[in-house]
């Protein structure tokens, strides 16, 4: 294990600076870089001072990380199939991230759900098919091969006025399907 080089990045994903983390762990600046970078190695007293001043625990920074699954198939996609619409989760549990990627199929005549309103921001790409975004009962045409980038303040939905299915990648953040 990388002590440095994990404490730092503990650290960077607290937003804090090396001052701030001398300040909480009554270390010097100059101390708590040379940790960082491997020039030296802090007593286990002190390493622990400064996991609490980051709000852990020795047994928390040792514990094994679970290796997080990074590519996903085919097999991983969870499928649900409506009427007018099918539905592919291409990251399982997507909802436990910061966004949330699906592949929509549309059938003809069709429109997706109504997206409420939220806080959050949505990207769409036409990978098949042409269809249109209606926001505030405005059409904006899609075609293949072009995009949408969006603020989540308005609903809206997706609509196949087309004769053949309409396949979209549809992100949004945070998780909304």
């Amino acid at each position: 294990m990388d002590i440095g080089k994990n404490l730092k990045e503990l650290r960077l994903r607290q937003d804090l600076t090396l001052e701030e983390l001398a300040s909480r762990s009554e270390l010097t600046k100059g101390f708590l870089s040379q940790v960082e970078r491997n020039l030296t190695s802090p007593s286990i007293s002190t390493l622990e001072d400064i996991l609490e001043a980051l709000g852990t625990s020795l047994s928390e920074f040792f514990k094994p990380e679970k290796e997080e699954q990074l590519v996903f198939g085919a097999s991983d996609y969870f499928v649900d199939e409506r009427d007018d619409y099918t539905i592919e989760w291409i990251v399982p549990n997507a909802q436990k991230n910061e966004m949330e990627p699906i592949l929509l199929t549309l059938r003809p005549g069709c429109r997706s759900e109504l997206m409420e309103s939220h806080g959050g921001e949505e990207f769409g790409y036409v990978l098949k098919g042409s269809l249109y975004l209606v926001i505030d009962e405005k059409k904006y045409k899609l075609r293949p091969r072009e995009t949408f980038y969006i603020n989540g303040k308005k609903s809206h939905y997706l609509l196949n006025t087309g004769s053949a299915d309409a396949k979209i990648l549809w992100i949004t953040t945070p998780p909304m399907f």
